[in-house]
Order: C-alpha cells, then sequence, then structure tokens
C-alpha cells in the first residue's frame, strides 16, 4: 500500500499560538487519509483530552505494510519514513547476484585459507567486482594443484576456458587427434580410387586441418570473462565487441547477461577470427603441397602432366571464408549448445561419459566438416576431380 498520510488533531496550552508543524510532505493523491484526534499536551505533562483547546493539523507520515513500491517519490532529506525502501531494494536487485557472487567467493578462500593477492590480478578484480561464483573459484583451487594446469593457468586465454570448463584441453585434444585421421577419410570417402592420384591436395587439406583444428576449439569456445574495461576513449564498435560473449549460445553466470544483438555480434567477430586462421593456415599448407609437388616434378618427370601447382591464394582466401561461415556456425552450436547446454547438465558428474560422448561427437563433425570443405572447393572450382583434369589436358 502507498504511503499514507495520518492526520492527527493535537491540543496545545492556551497561552501558546497555534502553529501549523509540517513533519512530511506527502502525496495526498496516493495517500489514505485517516483523520484521528490526538491531545499533545506540553512535554513535561501527562498525555491527556483537552477539548476546549485550538486544535492543530499535524501532519505525520505513516507507512502501511503489503502493497509497497506504488509511490517512489524521494524523501526529503532529514525525513524519516520508509517510502525509498522500495526504491533500495529495487537498485539492490541489480546487485544481489554480485553480492551473492563476491559471498560464495570468500567463503571459498576463506576455506582454503588463501588472500585475494595470491590470484592473478585479473581474476582478483572478478572476485572483488562480484563476477564469478564460488564454483569458479573452487575449480581454479583445484586446477592449480596440477603442474601442468596449473602452468596453463598463467595464460589469460587458457584461464578463461579452463574456468568455464575443466575438460577443454580434453577436447583440444581430441580435436588435434582425430583431425588428421578424419580429414583423411572423408578425402577418401569423396575422391576414392582418385585418392593417391590426388595425394598432394589431400596433404594440403590434412595440413590446413592440423594448424587449423587448434583454433576451431579455442576460440570459439566458452569462457569466464575476465578481461578488464577498455578505456574511456575506445571506439563504440571496439567496446561492443569487447563485451561480447566467446561463444554466442554459452551460458552466461550468475550476474551476467548477453543480449541477442551482442550473441549476434560474438558469431562475427569469431567469423572474422577464423577468416584470418583459414587464410594464413591455407597459405601454409598449399605452399608446402606446392613443394612436394615440384619435387616430385623433379624427381619423376612424367608426373609433370598429371600434377599442377596447388591455386595459393584462391584457395586460402576460399579457406578463410569456408571457416568464418560454416566451421564457426558448427563449432559455436557444438562447444555452446551440444556440450554445455545438453551433455554437461546431464552428465556433469560422469565425466568418463561426457569426455567420451564429447568425443564421438567431435570426431562427427569434424568429419563432416571434411565432406563440406570438399564439395565447397569443387563447388567454387579451386579443385578438380582427377577424371576433370584428364579430360582438360587431354
Amino acid at each position: 500500500m502507498a504511503i499514507a498520510a495520518c492526520f492527527f488533531t493535537a491540543t496545545i496550552p492556551n497561552n501558546t499560538n497555534p502553529k501549523l508543524i509540517n513533519l512530511r510532505s506527502f502525496n495526498p493523491s496516493s495517500s489514505l487519509h485517516l483523520h484521528l484526534r490526538l491531545p499533545l499536551p506540553p512535554l513535561s505533562s501527562p498525555l491527556r483530552h483537552q477539548h476546549n483547546n485550538p486544535r492543530l493539523p499535524l501532519f505525520i507520515p505513516c507507512s502501511s505494510g503489503g502493497d509497497g513500491g506504488i509511490n517512489h517519490h524521494p524523501p526529503p532529506s532529514g525525513g524519516g519514513g520508509g517510502d525509498n525502501s522500495d526504491d533500495d531494494s529495487h537498485n539492490g536487485d541489480g546487485d544481489s547476484a554480485e553480492d551473492k557472487n563476491r559471498g560464495e567467493a570468500m567463503v571459498v578462500l576463506a576455506e582454503a585459507k588463501r588472500s585475494l593477492e595470491s590470484f592473478p590480478k585479473d581474476l582478483a578484480a572478478a572476485i572483488q567486482a562480484g563476477k564469478i561464483p564460488g564454483s569458479v573459484v573452487s575449480r581454479f583451487l583445484e586446477l592449480e594443484e596440477s603442474r601442468f594446469f596449473g602452468w596453463l593457468m598463467q595464460f589469460d586465454g587458457f584461464r578463461e576456458r579452463l574456468l568455464a570448463d575443466d575438460l577443454f584441453f580434453a577436447k583440444v585434444g581430441m580435436e588435434c587427434f582425430v583431425g588428421m585421421f578424419t580429414k583423411t577419410a572423408a578425402e577418401y570417402e569423396r575422391r576414392r580410387e582418385n585418392f593417391f592420384n590426388e595425394l598432394e591436395v589431400v596433404f594440403a587439406d590434412v595440413v590446413m586441418a592440423i594448424i587449423a583444428d587448434f583454433m576451431l576449439v579455442y576460440l570459439p569456445a566458452p569462457t569466464v570473462s575476465l578481461r578488464p574495461p577498455l578505456a574511456g576513449n575506445a571506439g563504440s564498435i571496439a567496446k561492443f565487441l569487447h563485451n561480447c560473449p566467446d561463444n554466442a549460445f554459452q551460458v552466461a553466470l550468475a550476474g551476467t547477461s548477453y543480449s541477442l544483438l551482442q550473441r549476434l555480434g560474438a558469431i562475427a567477430r569469431n567469423g572474422a577470427k577464423l577468416f584470418a586462421v583459414g587464410t594464413v593456415s591455407s597459405l601454409v599448407g598449399t605452399a608446402v603441397t606446392n613443394a612436394l609437388i615440384n619435387a616430385r616434378k623433379a624427381v619423376d618427370k612424367s608426373a609433370s602432366g598429371e600434377v599442377e601447382n596447388v591455386p595459393v591464394v584462391s584457395t586460402s582466401v576460399a579457406y578463410g571464408v569456408y571457416m568464418a561461415v560454416s566451421s564457426n556456425l558448427r563449432y559455436q552450436i557444438l562447444a555452446g549448445v551440444i556440450e554445455q547446454r545438453i551433455l554437461e547438465p546431464m552428465l556433469h558428474k560422469h565425466k568418463i561419459m561426457l569426455s567420451a560422448l564429447s568425443f564421438a561427437v567431435r570426431t562427427g563433425n569434424t568429419f563432416l566438416g571434411s565432406l563440406l570443405w570438399v564439395d565447397y572447393a569443387r563447388m567454387i572450382g579451386i579443385q578438380k576431380a582427377q577424371e576433370e583434369h584428364k579430360e582438360l589436358t587431354d
């Protein structure tokens, strides 16, 4: 209920002139008017009724319980009352998650007998700001006990990703380990009897895959953001991209939220990074392939008419576009939806089963990506089947 103004009729001694005492302003449109008669004797005398004395209107605000929050006018300075309690609680709602995170983190620190000074500066600042819950602090302490992971936690990028997913490095190993075999199997599936005739092209694809596999896991992986805010003179676009998540579909921590535009920005930002990674890795792969082709031509003169050099620029740009679009979307969905939102909630207590399913899903995704790349490369004309090449040379 909104704040009510209570009118009290008080008596004063006969030798005193009546005065209107306004203890507090109120909003009559949203108040409940209660007309009460209350005698006001001198301070030294007991309370008694005096009906023959002048009556003084006395404005005293009082709050009735229940339906608070209707009248949000701030109280005057020096005034009492509780009409700002709703504002305080409303403003506190936005900080409640941060306060809860900070409290949980401090409890974990107290139990571990650790101080904030012993943590990396970015992590300590995030704890003080209430950006991360106690579970993340506990995960950091657990990972720090391992020499290998403790060493990795020194690097900002690995620290942000390991705090979000303790199986992140295992997923990197899965991707890099199976990448070469699944890429090779996919190349064979598409080329069949021409596999060995097109071995140089196959080799280029495998080299590009090995270089890019790590970045395909690293960039779209969900993170616990520990980045400090940008300087005030940074551009609006830089600030927007800085506040976007690393994975468009990742679960936001308590006290953190991402808008739809920020999640779309994550896809665009990672797409730009993967375009650069794909282009550079393709440059390396095609350069190595062309060097092997030229070496083969020098040794086997009969192969000079059968094998052609791989186009460097067109292949590199095409692979960059492929990674920015196809690989970017597939790996964002894989890490943010399939693994973090589906598999981990179901199997977070069964790490072995979770790792096995993640291995199976990532293996299938890598194989699918290889098939899509071969079809894409042939569709845009940067790779031709061996039969087409023979028809052109005949």
